[in-house]
């Protein structure tokens, strides 16, 4: 009776199980587009809002877990007190082209051979063309310590880089009486590699502001080799520090914390066993970064700052496309990118190319700013009437 009440049981959970496994397989979902834009962020909503216009409503498709969208570039005057993180946010619904279809949820895998991307809900979203624009994301876990020192009001460790942690950087500078302030640059590519510098001047002018800056001992850990990746801006730069009297340290990098000692760790990228216990009052972190593990472990991954190609031994700096897989694209310039999809979708060759041209406002001060304008491999080139070098007051921020 036992072995028959038992078998009855198995057969039960058995067939439950197959019920259950039959009903979440019927919830999942299949979209098809003719372009689907996975991100939407500014450079993922530029991209959705051109096409969107130009082809059928609901052919393009948004796949974006977010319900919130932030303005990032301005998270460094946050952090510096010249506006609350809610002025860097806006609804995505708002953010987004009314004729595209949102999708709210994020990619788990990519069958470029299929041309489908599978989301991490289940469901199944096939296209004709991607565009790429997740970005990069804070990889808190590679500093030990430093997601339990941002979660802790009174540690002195913050960051400009999240959208949780940008308004504390500002009450630790208000905090600041004095002692060690230290800047850091990871050993990662990150979204804005003139930002954690921009931070420390900022930190600079609040401090001379409230007369603590004679007490303040301004430091910068980068793990680059030079100060900035274009030597015009980057001499001017060194004259900057060296004015304000801010040390820097350069191929150094955080290793690990401890905010209740106050103290982290940092080692020389030349010899990873030489390593430098600092005291801190106050700590702002660039974290590390990566791209989304859907990326990482799939075809695409992140070679280089921005996504590039697995399979692409030598990407052409010039296009935007994927070598292998000519329906990829990733968003970094959107005209260039728009034209050149536009070009492959009427099967045509693309032919626009993309000059490496980026801009970095390169704030200083509460009213001083440099305008770096560059192209791949350092080249200057600049746009306005005015020495962009001579830190000229055309920006007031507060």
């Amino acid at each position: 009776m036992n072995n028959l009440i038992l078998r009855l049981q198995n057969t039960n959970i058995i067939s439950t199980s197959i019920r259950s496994l039959s009903l979440s397989a019927s919830l999942n979902k299949n979209y098809s587009c003719k372009l689907l834009v996975v991100g939407g962020g500014s450079g993922g909503c530029t991209i959705a809002a051109k096409f969107a216009k130009r082809l059928k409503k609901d052919s393009v498709i948004v796949l974006e877990p977010s319900t919130k969208h932030y303005y990032q570039p301005l998270f460094t005057l946050v952090g510096a007190g010249v506006k609350p993180v809610s002025a860097t946010c806006r609804s995505e619904k708002s953010v987004l082209p009314a004729a595209a279809k949102w999708i709210r949820d994020s990619a788990q895998s990519i069958d470029a051979d299929n041309c489908h991307v599978t989301t991490v809900n289940g469901d199944v979203i096939n296209y004709e063309y991607i565009v790429i624009a997740v970005g990069l994301n804070n990889d808190y876990s590679k500093v030990p310590g430093l997601r339990e020192a941002l979660q802790d009001e009174n540690s002195g460790v913050s960051t400009i880089f999240d959208a949780a942690y940008c308004e504390k950087t500002w009450r630790d500078m208000q905090r600041f009486k004095g002692g060690n302030a230290i800047f850091t640059y990871p050993n990662s590519p990150i979204k804005c590699p003139g930002a954690p510098q921009k931070i420390a001047y900022l930190a600079d002018s609040y401090f001379n502001k409230v007369n603590v800056r004679s007490k303040a001992n301004i430091v910068y850990n980068t793990c680059l080799p030079v100060i900035f990746g274009v030597k015009k801006y980057a001499d001017v730069l060194l004259k900057v520090v060296e004015r304000k009297n801010i040390q820097v340290n350069y191929k150094t990098v955080l290793k690990q914390l401890d905010h209740t000692k106050k103290e982290a760790v940092f080692y020389c990228t030349e010899d990873t066993s030489k390593e430098l216990t600092m005291p801190y009052d106050m700590l702002h972190v660039a974290p590390p970064m990566r791209t989304p593990d859907f990326l990482s472990n799939e075809v695409i991954s992140r070679t280089t700052q921005w996504i590039l190609i697995k399979f692409c031994i030598d990407l052409n700096h010039s296009l935007e496309e994927h070598i292998v897989y000519v329906l990829i694209f990733s968003a970094k310039q959107s005209y260039v990118l728009e034209q050149n999809l536009l070009q492959t979708m009427k099967r045509d060759q693309p032919t626009e190319q993309y000059n490496g041209y980026g801009a970095c406002p390169l704030v200083t001060s509460y009213h001083t700013c440099i305008i770096a304008e560059f192209l791949y491999d350092g080249v200057p080139r600049e746009t306005l009437p005015i020495n962009q070098v001579n830190r000229e007051k055309i920006l007031r921020v507060r």
